[in-house]
């Protein structure tokens, strides 16, 4: 599925500034440009566009309000010097799985100074020597470099400090793995959804979900009964 189809799809009636995190991953860009975005997001907080095939960022629209952005396996070699002009909020930014090799692309970020997080795993960068200490020296607003700080602690799991919630992840792959799994198919094939199924299918989720729950919540008092007869 093409990225400006898929940002259709994602929004499912709504307008773009009412969103406040976009998940585009796996979608295609057909010129290694983001497409299907504009100013209209001005709202969104997150924005993951992870394996679509970009080479370049030049047409990324103004977010001001965009904290935290995944842009994993594509082909990114440059253009990070827009993400300052178009992004000057962002906190977490992944870049792991990309083609920077040299540190002085990497020195285009030093004008995100809310900048904490930074992500260049799996990158030709990280080959370099003395490659951490040289990154944390060029950009000493960011705090953890490919998950840790300069000594080496590892950096708070997000999910726990969102209480749950995953910024990361679609709205139905927060319900189930297999309905995620379901979806991803649909996408997949480009086939048609409706709300109501989608409805269908969250409910179904649901329901199983209160069935397991009740079932592991009885084998925890049978096993409670267990050992009070067996202390008699």
């Amino acid at each position: 599925m093409d990225m400006k189809k898929r940002v259709t799809l994602e929004l499912r009636g709504r307008s773009p500034a009412e969103m406040a995190e976009l998940v585009l991953d796996n979608s295609r860009s057909a010129d290694g440009e983001v497409e299907g975005l504009t100013d209209d997001f001005k709202e969104l907080e997150f924005l993951s566009m992870v394996n679509v095939g970009l080479s370049s960022l030049a047409k990324l629209p103004s977010l001001p309000k965009l904290r935290k952005l995944e842009l994993s396996d594509n082909n990114l070699s440059g253009s990070l010097e827009t993400l300052s002009e178009k992004c000057p909020n962002l906190t977490y930014l992944n870049l792991s799985g990309n083609k920077i090799k040299e540190l002085s692309t990497v020195e285009a970020l030093q004008n995100l100074k809310n900048l904490q997080s930074l992500d260049l795993f799996n990158c030709e960068i990280t080959s370099l020597e003395d490659y951490r200490e040289s990154v944390f020296e060029l950009l000493p607003q960011v705090t953890y470099l490919d998950g840790f700080d300069q000594d080496d602690n590892e950096a708070p799991d997000s999910e726990a400090e969102d209480e749950g919630q995953c910024p990361g992840l679609c709205w139905y792959q927060q319900v189930d793995p297999l309905l995620s799994f379901v979806f991803g198919l649909v996408l997949l094939l480009g086939a048609p959804l409706s709300d109501w199924s989608v409805l269908r299918l969250c409910v179904r989720a649901d329901d199983q979900a209160g069935v397991q729950g009740q079932k592991r919540k009885r084998e925890v008092e049978d096993e409670g009964e267990d050992d009070e007869d067996e202390d008699d």
